[in-house]
């Protein structure tokens, strides 16, 4: 199987040199139509090593004309539809720096829960956004392995269950972020993205004179925040530094947070044709874990105390650290290679005491450390008398997981597993402009996993004789491949069309492996590698200051993996299936006034076994949001207010639809800031109309009526306030 994996990345990579070759040909051969920027592809360029302005991707002439609107500090934003398509034949959104600065909500997933297609659920509120999930296109319980979080198109998703903490990454860091929804960015950046790809572009100093921003915060259940931020460039170097700091006591008893974060990126252009970069963040938290409020069909912690705990002395916390590291080189005119690598490292810590007593407790560590290395060639050419952009490359990456699972910290593990794994993969993705009303594009990926999973079981250590029996070792490759083909035809330039249809893959991750088997059940680490293939196809269209998007999916799974809390252990589901349609309209009344809204129909489905025809637990059918940003007297006072809304839908572990379902409800949020000079200040208000709700319960898979609830704040307020210089 090496020998086969070393193949396929010789005649990709050679694949990938003799089409940029054809670049060299003369100026004069050169065709004058060019197609637009791929985004994502763009970023794993310009967000990693390049030279341009903030490393903003150019603009993408699609023919869907753009809405004007101001897109400068305290204006209104510019539009959210993307006019330039990130993935050929895929439905995209961009969630741009205007509207991350004037967002009522606190947090990146507040941004998110906006867009249609994403659902998000919080456990807990006034913590940053800790312990919140982002579910793309309706996975529920596993959406955090369904969805590929990325930061300047590197993955952040590790291979543990544990999910990406936006909470980790300052706000004031993000330039913008791109969404595409789909299958399709498999073929770009491995395994994971399912439901979809949220690429988080950080900005840079690249040609900003010497700036600074500090910024402080302030809010309900005593939430301090602090944010400064430093960027500064001369000749070929630049530097942007971003750090915070939170603290809070959390709505819930138990659940206080402290946490601090920082961001670097060094970058250094060496010549006019070749450039440096260095990313380095670090993060550390502490959380406090409260468990949930315990329901039943006689009485209701929801009603009697819905701030207390249920796990008083539960918590988690957890470090990481992590280094990225690149060079760009262009090669000749419309061909670069970059080459690029980097480490990332989380330790994390936590302890559970149970009610039953301390022989019943449990305590947890693990570490772990993943390697990279990722270098690709972006090369514009021609085909025939086509103009075609080419990204080849090959991505490698090595992870060692190991977790110690004792009956208390600091006591000697009852289990200690080690796992490794190593993927590796070449892939490519061709985008032509057919004609110059049609682009066309195609592309794959084969990828080979390679994991070893250990269990070290330890009769003799506190609580083990009770622990076992060891789980069987496991020694696996296997090689899975992604597809993609995707279309856009541009009737006018107002109205596009766009389809695609695209393979891809899930590779369990080690948390599913090692599950959370109860005393006497042996741990299965084998499992069977999840498969999807969808279809998609939509609208994107403009009548004068109104632009809109349209688009509808279908989705088949196979060997869908999730955990089961009757057996405690995870596993493949028999067949399911996903489809919706998606909307987004933006209308810039003015440059002063502009309204958003979306909506979407999302369904999850059992297609066989004993589930057939019932719900996914955890995915609102429908959801949707309506925003205004109003720019009441220029930049000094502003107003943006935001109302978003779930339906119903089926708690966790209720596969079978008997249990009551979540309610739905609409949030309102509201700000109102301004900026004057060097000073600029907001005040937000989140859940304006005081509605008490919860986004995540966890259902009895025996007893009708009993659950428990994670229940969120009412009213709470934001007020921020700071200096640029």
């Amino acid at each position: 199987m090496g020998a086969t994996i070393g193949r396929l990345l010789v005649s990709v990579s050679a694949l990938a040199i003799s089409i940029a070759v054809l670049d060299a040909a003369p100026a004069a051969a050169q065709p004058t139509e060019v197609l637009p920027d791929i985004h994502v592809t763009d970023t794993r360029l310009v967000g990693g090593a390049g030279r341009g302005r903030r490393g903003a991707a150019p603009g993408a002439a699609t023919g869907v004309e753009e809405a004007t609107g101001a897109a400068t500090d305290g204006g209104a934003a510019a539009s959210g539809i993307v006019t330039g398509t990130i993935i050929t034949g895929a439905s995209s959104t961009v969630i741009t720096a205007a509207e991350i600065e004037r967002s009522p909500g606190q947090t990146v997933q507040d941004l998110l829960a906006r867009e249609p297609g994403i659902q998000v659920r919080s456990l807990s509120g006034q913590t940053n956004g800790a312990q919140s999930t982002v579910d793309m296109r309706g996975f529920g319980a596993a959406a955090t392995s369904n969805t590929l979080v990325l930061v300047n198109g590197r993955r952040l998703n590790d291979i543990d269950m544990a999910g990406v903490d936006f909470s980790a990454i300052p706000k004031n860091a993000i330039e913008r972020i791109e969404i595409t929804r789909g299958n399709s960015g498999t073929v770009l950046y491995g395994d994971g993205a399912v439901g979809g790809v949220i690429n988080i572009v950080t900005r840079n100093a690249v040609d900003l004179p010497p700036s600074a921003r500090v910024q402080a915060s302030f809010g309900s259940f005593d939430y301090r925040e602090g944010n400064v931020s430093a960027n500064t460039s001369s000749g070929p170097f630049a530097a942007s530094v971003h750090a915070n700091g939170v603290r809070s006591d959390g709505y819930r008893q138990n659940n206080g947070l402290r946490q601090e974060n920082a961001v670097g990126d060094f970058r250094w252009a060496v010549d006019p044709m070749t450039s440096a970069y260095l990313n380095v963040s670090a993060d550390n938290q502490h959380l406090g874990l409260p468990g949930g409020r315990r329901v039943t069909l006689t009485s209701s912690e929801l009603i009697t105390n819905r701030r207390g705990a249920a796990t008083p002395f539960d918590f988690a916390e957890k470090q990481g650290l992590n280094a990225t590291a690149g060079v760009t080189r262009v090669l000749w005119q419309g061909t670069e290679l970059i080459v690029d690598g980097g480490v990332r490292h989380k330790r994390q810590e936590a302890a559970f005491f149970s009610a039953f007593g301390p022989d019943f407790d449990s305590g947890f560590k693990a570490d772990l450390t993943s390697l990279s290395a990722t270098p690709r060639l972006l090369s514009q050419h021609i085909l025939g008398d086509a103009p075609g952009k080419l990204i080849a490359g090959v991505d490698v990456y090595h992870s060692i997981y190991d977790s110690d699972r004792s009956r208390h910290l600091g006591e000697p593990p009852i289990h200690r597993y080690d796992l490794s794994q190593t993927t590796a993969a070449a892939y490519f993705m061709e985008t032509v402009n057919v004609r110059p009303d049609t682009d066309v594009s195609f592309g794959a990926r084969v990828q080979n996993n390679r994991i070893t999973a250990r269990d070290r079981w330890d009769p003799m250590a506190p609580g083990g004789a009770f622990a076992g029996p060891e789980g069987l070792p496991l020694d696996k490759s296997e090689t899975h491949y992604a597809w993609h083909v995707g279309a856009e035809h541009r009737v006018t330039r107002q109205v596009a069309f766009f389809a695609r249809a695209a393979r891809s893959f899930r590779v369990p991750n080690v948390d599913e492996r090692v599950a959370m088997s109860p005393f006497g059940v042996p741990t299965t680490f084998d499992l069977k590698t999840q498969t999807s293939h969808d279809v998609e196809g939509g609208i994107r269209a403009a009548a004068g200051p109104v632009t809109w998007q349209i688009s509808g999916y279908l989705m088949d799974l196979e060997n869908e993996l999730h955990f089961s809390p009757a057996t405690f252990t995870n596993t493949n589901l028999d067949p399911t299936r996903r489809y919706g349609v998606e909307n987004v309209v933006v209308w810039q009344v003015a440059d002063f006034l502009r309204f958003k809204g979306g909506l979407a129909y999302t369904r999850s489905k059992f297609r066989e076994g004993p589930f057939a025809g019932n719900d996914v637990p955890l995915v609102s059918p429908w959801t949707g949001s309506a925003a205004v940003s109003w720019d009441i007297y220029r930049k000094y006072l502003v107003l943006d207010a935001v109302a978003r809304f779930f339906s119903s839908r089926r708690m966790d572990n209720d596969q079978a639809n008997f249990q009551p379902k979540i309610p739905g409800v609409t949030v309102v949020d509201l700000r109102i800031g301004g900026e004057k000079d060097k000073v600029f200040w907001s005040f937000s208000v989140q859940n304006v109309f005081n509605v008490l709700y919860h986004e995540y319960a966890i259902a009895s898979a025996f007893t009708f009526g009993t659950y428990n609830a994670y229940p969120l704040p009412g009213r709470t307020f934001l007020a921020r306030a700071g200096l640029r210089y």
